[in-house]
């Protein structure tokens, strides 16, 4: 198991300096290959990755793929995706009539496009992912089957725990 997390180390670490270009030398600043901003979020072994530049972002994964192949691994094709998202991405795909932008799950939330309700500027928005939350549903149902012959109170007490560690 320390060998895979080794080369996912080296994988993301990979990631953060394609993106940055860092050199190995001394020099106190990098020069960057990216031309509009970059946001990097990662998780253990998630990673989700925005590009201002769609440029970048293509060259990033064709760079990150070829990468992760020197070591034998690759990236799961149902797991990865480019996608229009961000502050400009409702307008730029209204106008080129691809009705809303595309929403992506990382970390057991459905992300998607919003705007605040005080002054309409560009949020993200997010919600429990559709698979997790009925995964947890069947769960509670198994449970409360199990648990039909019991007290009320006590059914009733260990489900507002549950629901109040959920919520």
């Amino acid at each position: 198991m320390g060998g895979v997390i080794e080369l996912r180390k080296v994988a993301f670490q990979d990631a953060d300096s394609m993106v940055c270009r860092r050199k190995a030398t001394r020099q106190p600043r990098y020069p960057r290959v990216a031309k509009g901003d970059v946001i990097i979020v990662r998780y253990a072994d998630d990673l989700v990755m925005g590009f201002q530049q769609r440029v970048d972002a293509v060259r990033f994964l064709e760079e990150f793929k070829e990468r992760l192949a020197q070591f034998g691994l690759e990236l799961h094709p149902d797991k990865t995706r480019l996608i229009e998202f961000g502050r400009y991405a409702v307008r730029t795909r209204k106008q080129h009539g691809k009705g809303k932008p595309e929403t992506f799950n990382f970390l057991g939330f459905t992300h998607y496009c919003g705007q605040r309700h005080k002054n309409e500027t560009f949020t993200v928005w997010r919600i429990t992912a559709k698979q997790r939350m009925v995964a947890k549903l069947k769960a509670i149902k198994a449970e409360l089957q199990r648990r039909k012959h019991d007290l009320t109170s006590q059914v009733g007490a260990w489900l507002r725990k549950v629901v109040t560690g959920y919520y």
